[in-house]
């Protein structure tokens, strides 16, 4: 009875259902076997699918539909194995087995409980959270068409800290990805672009048809990072839809800029909070990174007296020694810094799988609650997560609009930064020749 006790157990974990199916209820035990054999199945085109096509997975553990249908099926299997394992127990007749040995058999049936049954449950608990952090994120909306076989998306990285009224965009980036190859570049955008050109189509047009600024504007300083503030102060009208879709009348005046200044259509934004930023790394353990030149941390009274460095050299960085890098400007410009944040931004981009994503996922929505906004909709995450992956494995052309690549902020000549920016990003010319 003691063999007999540890084979039960032994069968139960390894297919569960086949210990009903040798020595108790043959119905029970051919329905365990069953959904055992399915879920198999189930795990073996999950693998297969992993190694040759890894959107559907992306889509499934995104969606509403797929989080609903994986919590489901997850809470099934922690009732069935709980059930199972519990006629198990029963069928083992623990008063029947050696004295020494009924405490290990019983331990290992429970244990088996706890880590398969528990595991499940706990999986089911985690989609349904997933899936209401995904769906208060991330609007519902169709997934926008690729312009000439791209995708464009503006990085915003906002401040708006306890001392600021309100939000104020820090830093900008258009980021460009191959819709099929996944091949990316970063433009960083200096926030003192002057003169920024609106598209035709753009509200912002009428009121500045010679570019931002040119003849004046509504507040203090007339450069690019000031159209989110005027307009979310002034001119909240001219953008009547933008709520609805998932965004502000300030997002959408700084979309329409930079689409005029990089001659990109740019269909999605990524909006985080600069402590966001700091959380989510922290979420995420941290970064590496490379430093070339030491970075200072100021005190927390003065820009100019120095607390501590970072680097040189490699580095592995929490959320706020992040920060720190991405925000200094002790003995630095603006062009360094928007040098080191396009940095951060890849490394971000190499480091942080999807599994490694899903593994702390509880940490990441903690972490970003309001802090970071999109108009990515749900139903394309899959697709742009699979894009993700791609685009680490390729390089990334990286460049700013500054004096390094002949731009001038002040003066800019934005036939010269079309052509700079098409040179990165438009397709190539086909081959007609002939073979």
């Amino acid at each position: 009875m003691t063999k007999r006790a540890w084979w039960l157990v032994g069968l139960n974990i390894l297919i569960p259902g086949s210990a009903q199916l040798l020595a108790g209820n043959r119905r029970l035990g051919r329905f365990g076997v069953s959904m055992t054999f399915l879920l198999w199945a189930l795990v073996i085109v999950a693998a297969v699918l992993w190694f040759t096509w890894r959107t559907p997975l992306y889509t499934l553990v995104t969606t509403t539909i797929g989080l609903w249908a994986i919590a489901l099926v997850l809470g099934f299997y922690s009732v069935l194995w709980f059930i199972l394992t519990l006629d198990t127990l029963r069928l083992v007749r623990l008063v029947r087995t050696d004295t020494t040995a009924r405490p290990f058999v019983a331990g290992l049936a429970v244990l088996a409980l706890v880590l398969v049954s528990g595991t499940s449950a706990y999986g089911a608990y985690v989609a349904v959270t997933a899936n209401a952090f995904l769906s208060d994120e991330f609007i519902s909306a169709p997934p926008a068409e690729p312009v000439d076989g791209r995708y464009n998306f503006m990085l915003v990285g906002g401040d708006s800290g306890e001392d600021r009224d309100g939000l104020r965009p820090d830093s900008m980036t258009v980021v460009s990805v191959d819709a099929t190859t996944g091949e990316a570049a970063m433009i960083g955008v200096p926030r003192n672009m002057m003169y920024a050109p609106f598209p035709a189509d753009s509200p912002m047009a009428a009121l500045y048809p010679n570019g931002y600024g040119w003849e004046g504007c509504e507040v203090d300083v007339c450069q690019l990072n000031s159209i989110y503030t005027e307009v979310e102060l002034y001119h909240q009208d001219l953008y009547p839809d933008a709520a609805a879709n998932g965004s502000s009348p300030g997002l959408e005046a700084t979309r329409d800029a930079l689409e005029g200044i990089s001659g990109l259509t740019i269909q999605y934004y990524v909006l985080v909070d600069m402590q966001g930023f700091a959380d989510l790394v922290d979420a995420l353990g941290g970064v590496t990174i490379t430093v070339e030149n030491p970075v200072p941390i100021h005190t927390d009274e003065t820009f100019t007296e120095v607390l501590e460095w970072i680097g040189p050299g490699v580095v592995h960085l929490n959320g706020y020694y992040a920060l720190w890098y991405a925000r200094s400007r002790h003995d630095t410009n603006d062009y360094d810094r928007m040098a080191r944040q396009r940095q951060l931004m890849e490394a971000v981009l190499e480091q942080f799988t999807p599994a490694n994503l899903l593994t702390k996922f509880q940490e990441v929505a903690t972490a970003s609650g309001d802090l970071v906004k999109t108009d990515v909709p749900q139903a394309a995450l899959g697709y742009f997560v699979d894009l993700a992956s791609k685009s680490r494995d390729l390089p990334i052309t990286q460049f700013g609009l500054d004096p390094d690549s002949g731009v001038d902020p002040e003066d800019p000549q934005y036939d010269y930064i079309h052509e700079l920016v098409a040179s990165v990003t438009a397709p190539p010319p086909e081959d007609d020749s002939e073979e």
